[in-house]
């Protein structure tokens, strides 16, 4: 008989604490392979297998490249690394970015869709935006089941509350509750040991781990091409629909959900404003100089000239500054957005 023995589970903001409560109420018998992806940055080392350690019944750990997969252990996405599933194995590669993050937990989900299909459960915890409802949708598709925290119960709900609005999910629950949900569900007999893949699930797997025929071939890319452009690379984004999900990737593989990448192109505008308020205030404290200096000398001209220049650089550096501070909820009062720029060092 097939079991459901593979669980996935993908946290971000506040899942530390949650996944520390979870591991804490599985018991030593539980002959399930349990593996984690939580976003870290790229750099640094993660202590979190060291965390859940002190608490967990299990052995936690990261795992090496081509690791069998054994029963019992929680394995834990290493910082830089995609964790992937194959039929026997444990992948870490150094593929495409998705939604900004390496680890991402879609590509982990959507690999143990393939790979498991109806052996999977797929579990949400707590994060911001809408990480983990694709591959979680990708796990329904293969036969998986689905478990969320209860958006209620979660410092962070955006995650969990994504995954219920698009997905058909078999249960909620809060963390106090979520292994006997876990018990129950993989409980849930599997009708059929087989199942069907989804090509473009496979393609898209394929992408997420880098690997080149996938790249080098665009008539195999998932979805079609929509008017956008990738933030990560800046090439052209694919559009993939799933029901009312709506997602992007690019020929290299980064992909995007629809508020990661209104999230990026915030972080880019703001970029770019700071940048322009920079060469902006650079160009008044160089014209106030060359003012002062042909005032200095008796040049009229050239110093009404240089003046007519500041003001207009004032007047610029005063609106984007007002977008800035506005933008970050900042009141703007009329002192602010009249006070002259100073450059650095002024």
């Amino acid at each position: 008989m097939v079991e459901r023995n593979i669980i996935v589970i993908g946290a971000s903001a506040g899942g530390v604490e949650g996944l520390r409560q979870l591991v804490q109420s599985i018991p030593e018998r539980a002959g399930v392979s349990i593996f984690v992806t939580v976003h870290f940055p790229s750099y640094g080392t993660s202590m979190l297998p060291r965390i859940l350690s002190r608490v967990a019944s299990l052995p936690v750990l990261h795992p090496s490249d081509g690791e069998a997969i054994a029963p019992g252990r929680i394995y834990i996405a290493p910082p830089d690394f995609h964790l992937l599933l194959e039929r026997s194995r444990i992948r870490l590669v150094r593929g495409p970015r998705e939604n900004g993050h390496r680890p991402a937990i879609d590509p982990m989900f959507r690999s143990a869709a393939v790979a498991f299909g109806p052996r999977v459960l797929g579990i949400v915890l707590t994060g911001n935006l809408d990480d983990g409802t694709s591959g979680l949708a990708a796990i329904k598709r293969h036969g998986g089941l689905s478990l969320v925290q209860s958006p209620e119960d979660a410092p962070f709900p955006s995650m969990p509350q994504s995954a219920i609005e698009h997905v058909i999910v078999d249960r909620v629950a809060p963390i106090r509750n979520m292994w006997p949900a876990i018990e129950a569900l993989i409980r849930t007999p599997i009708e059929h040991g087989e199942y069907t893949l989804m090509p473009d699930d496979v393609t898209e797997n394929e992408l997420a781990a880098g690997d080149l025929s996938a790249i080098e071939q665009p008539d195999r890319h998932p979805g079609h091409v929509s008017a956008f452009s990738c933030p990560d690379c800046g090439g052209v984004l694919w559009e993939l629909k799933e029901g009312e999900f709506v997602r992007f990737r690019c020929r290299v593989g980064h992909a995007w959900t629809s508020e990661g990448l209104v999230a990026k192109q915030s972080d880019i505008l703001d970029d770019a404003l700071w940048a322009a308020l920079r060469s902006v205030e650079e160009s008044v404290s160089l014209s106030r100089q060359l003012a002062e200096r042909h005032r200095a000398r008796g040049h009229v001209r050239l110093a009404a000239r240089f003046e007519s220049q500041l003001g207009r650089m004032q007047e610029r550096a005063a609106a984007i500054r007002s977008a800035l501070m506005q933008d970050h909820g900042i009141q703007v009062t009329p002192d602010m957005a009249d006070a002259e720029p100073r450059a650095a060092g002024d």
